[in-house]
This record gives structure tokens, sequence and C-alpha cells, in this order.
């Protein structure tokens, strides 16, 4: 056991600029400042093997689970009109200065009406063809942000009534 070791470690004296050169060590100055019996190995890290895409669940498009109550159309239909709603009612009201109730009376429940089946419709038939909103919805414009945003019209849509009402006019 002796000898071998004295041939490794002499061995390795010989060997070891040629080693220390091709390994990845940082902060060696100069070899002639390893012991004799160090030993420099340089390995290569195994690669990681990609992680597989996870299988897309099956997204169920029967009319009542699609419309059910914590189904994926409710609320994203009535956030959508919502949004479509408010931003509407403050710019005709900017433009005839009537408020949301007077646009109302005045012609707007078919315009409501058509925008609220169109909308509709465009909202349930990627539903329908199986489509996970989850799936095509990257960045900031996700799946998330649109829900806020839709919560955030309709509250804003309530405010804006209320606000008229108590205020008996427009409120721009």
């Amino acid at each position: 056991m002796a000898t071998s070791s004295f041939a490794l470690s002499s061995y390795m004296s010989v060997r070891a600029p040629i080693v220390a050169q091709r390994s990845c060590l940082v902060g060696l100055s100069s070899v002639r400042s390893l012991p004799r019996r160090t030993v420099v190995r340089c390995q290569n890290k195994p690669k990681q093997p990609s992680p597989s895409p996870k299988p897309t669940p099956k997204v169920s498009t029967k009319f009542s689970d699609v419309l059910a109550f914590s189904g994926p159309a409710p609320e994203r239909i009535n956030g959508r009109l919502a949004m479509l709603g408010f931003v509407a009612a403050i710019a005709a009201e900017a433009a005839s200065g009537e408020d949301l109730f007077a646009q109302l009376s005045n012609g707007g429940i078919p315009a409501f009406l058509g925008a609220a089946v169109l909308f509709s419709v465009a909202s349930l038939v990627p539903l329908f063809k199986g489509k996970n909103v989850e799936s095509i919805t990257t960045g900031i414009m996700n799946e998330s942000a649109e829900m806020w945003n839709g919560r955030f019209a309709m509250l804003g849509l309530v405010a804006l009534a209320f606000t008229e009402y108590l205020k008996g006019g427009p409120l721009v």
C-alpha cells in the first residue's frame, strides 16, 4: 500500500500541472503551491433532463359545465360586458352630456342587448370548442388580469350609476 501511495503521489506531482491546467478550479496562483498529495479533478455535471410538458387537462364542453356557477364563462362574460359598458357609458356621457339612465332611456337598450349577445357568443365559442383560457394567455395580458379588470369595471359601473343617481345628473 505504501508503494502504491508513493507511486500515486509521485505521479500526481509530475502530472499535476497538466491536470490543473484542464481543471475548472479558480483561485490557484500556481501548481507548486499545491501539496504533494492533492488530487485535482474536473467533473462535468450531468445534464438535467428537461421536464416534460404537463399534459393539458381535459376541458368539459357541456353547456351545463361551461355556464355553471363556478364555470369558466359567467364571471368572464359579465366582466367583459362590464368593461365594455363602463367605457361606453363614460365615452357617451363625455360626448353627449347625458347620464347613464338618460342614455339607456334614449335608445341605449337595443345597443346594449346587441353588444351583450355579440360578446357572449364570442366568449362562449372558444369554450365550447374545448379551449382552456389559462393555456392561451401569457404575460401581463393574462386570465387573472382580465378577471380583475372585469371586477373593477363591474364596481365602476355600479358606482357610476349610484353617483349619477345621487348627484341627479351626469358625472362628467
